[in-house]
């Protein structure tokens, strides 16, 4: 499909690069697709939402999306209206109020280590996502790698969301995908879901999912997914306290929902690669010698403090190009 069919915005690379941020261990549902060379992009990334999906490329100078909608078709004055909506959520997804190139020159200006990579690491934004799909998402996460955790985001999909619609691989038409949104809470809290869960692979994982949304309905009913998106006008702390009441969220997960879905920019998600670095490079006591250690939460919050110190209100995002 050639980019005729795609709306244009600019926006250069260095303030977003989509094969960096869609593959870097934030969001697990995005399809990602090369294109046939030569081409103004070399790949296409697709997301299912609820009632749209949205496909994306990019050229060094400006992003180019469009949705693809469910039968019946809008019509041209319905579909200008959809596509409108579809750049408000791309901006706020992506939160592209954020001027990014600022902020690599700030922690640049506060941090010599930061200044000596950011050039390889460039367009590396944090995404605002779904708080309920971010909380799954991250529940997944435990013990586990990006593979994997993209494996049960889509396994969780496929069975508990019927198919919005189908579209062909943008390199090859002959081949059509299906594509599901995400299940509601309401759906995973019903008692069959651990189980099989546990059948395809989940392990303890499908308990911490099923009890979850379980806990989630039964004190918010219909309005859970509501409940958490105003988890973001909430303190840090509260939102905090209220997130490590599900099953399967502990501190690094409950960090992670605030950072990547609740707007707490200056939360960051404390591992054993964070902590090394904070050793290493930012004078935390320690032994830098990469071995594994327990990660009490007296040293998280050292690790924490150490870090926000550095880089600001923005340290989340700052950790993330690190």
């Amino acid at each position: 499909m050639s980019l005729s069919a795609f709306h244009a915005l600019p926006l250069p690379i260095v303030q977003l690069s989509l094969d960096a941020v869609l593959k870097c261990g934030q969001s697990f549902r995005w399809s990602t697709f090369p294109l046939p060379q030569p081409n103004d992009a070399s790949h296409e990334y697709r997301l299912c939402l609820y009632d749209r999906v949205v496909c994306l490329r990019q050229s060094p100078t400006q992003l180019f999306y469009r949705s693809v909608y469910p039968d019946p078709q809008p019509s041209e004055t319905q579909a200008r209206l959809l596509d409108a909506e579809t750049l408000v959520w791309l901006k706020d997804y992506f939160q592209l109020d954020v001027d990014l190139a600022n902020l690599y020159q700030e922690w640049g200006v506060r941090d010599q280590v930061f200044l000596n990579i950011k050039e390889r690491f460039s367009g590396i934004r944090m995404l605002r996502q779904d708080p309920w799909e971010n909380l799954v998402s991250f529940i997944c996460s435990s013990n586990n790698n990006i593979s994997r955790i993209t494996k049960m985001v889509q396994n969780l999909c496929i069975h508990y969301s019927p198919p919005l619609l189908h579209i062909s691989d943008p390199s090859c038409l002959e081949s059509r995908q299906a594509y599901h949104p995400f299940p509601s809470p309401s759906v995973l809290a019903r008692p069959d879901v651990s189980a099989k869960l546990r059948s395809l692979g989940f392990g303890y994982r499908a308990d911490f999912i099923q009890k979850t949304a379980r806990l989630l309905v039964d004190t918010h009913g219909t309005g859970s997914e509501t409940w958490l998106m105003n988890l973001r006008e909430e303190t840090t702390e509260k939102a905090r306290e209220e997130l490590l009441k599900f099953m399967g969220v502990g501190r690094k997960v409950a960090d992670c929902v605030l950072l990547m879905s609740l707007d707490k920019r200056e939360v960051i998600p404390v591992d054993t690669h964070v902590h090394q670095i904070a050793i290493k490079h930012y004078g935390l006591k320690g032994s830098a010698n990469g071995k594994k250690i327990n990660m009490t939460p007296k040293i998280y919050e050292e690790v924490n403090k150490k870090l926000v110190d550095v880089w600001g209100d923005y340290a989340g995002w700052a950790h993330s190009v690190s």
